[in-house]
């Protein structure tokens, strides 16, 4: 009777466990079952992507005409009110990241908000202080103002191959 006694409960005991390891597979299946994308462009995942804070070391890192391929995460900041060709991304509150898709092959929702994962290219670019007088001039700028440009603008820039935006 005891061997019987102690043969059921070794046999409950590996039915517990086997159903907690049930459980916890089930529990983190479920949980990233909860986070919804909506895919544009090439079908990329939400895994090792960058947060901003991460993403601006790099960006500090490059010279204008370097390029890094990463995949990164951030907040929309602004889309294209015409047809969703690119979109800025805010990543410490002060800048910002120009994103544009590559090949003009996809667009996002012009009403687009909220947080994003884009897979592709950093870049910084630099617009020199001709060109940003000329802009300036163009914009009807003050002879002073215009004079006022003495530096370049360095601008970070993404050219997003896919991007998921969080629904």
């Amino acid at each position: 009777m005891k061997k019987m006694i102690l043969l059921v409960a070794i046999c409950f005991a590996t039915l517990s466990c086997k159903n907690e390891t049930k459980t916890t597979e089930n529990q983190a299946e479920e949980a990233q079952k909860e986070i919804a994308y909506a895919s544009f462009g090439k079908e990329i995942n939400d895994k090792d992507a960058l947060y901003p804070k991460g993403m601006i070391e790099h960006y500090k890192e490059l010279k204008a005409g370097d390029t890094i391929n990463t995949k990164m995460r951030g907040k929309i900041k602004e889309v294209c009110s015409k047809k969703g060709c690119w979109m800025t991304i805010d990543i410490d509150g002060k800048d910002q990241i120009m994103v544009k898709f590559k090949d003009y092959g996809f667009f996002m929702p012009l009403n687009a908000e909220g947080e994003v994962i884009m897979n592709g290219k950093a870049y910084v670019s630099e617009t020199s202080v001709e060109e940003l007088r000329h802009y300036a001039e163009d914009a009807g700028k003050s002879e002073e103002e215009i004079a006022a440009i003495t530096d370049p603008k360095f601008e970070y820039g993404f050219e997003a191959d896919g991007v998921l935006l969080k629904q």
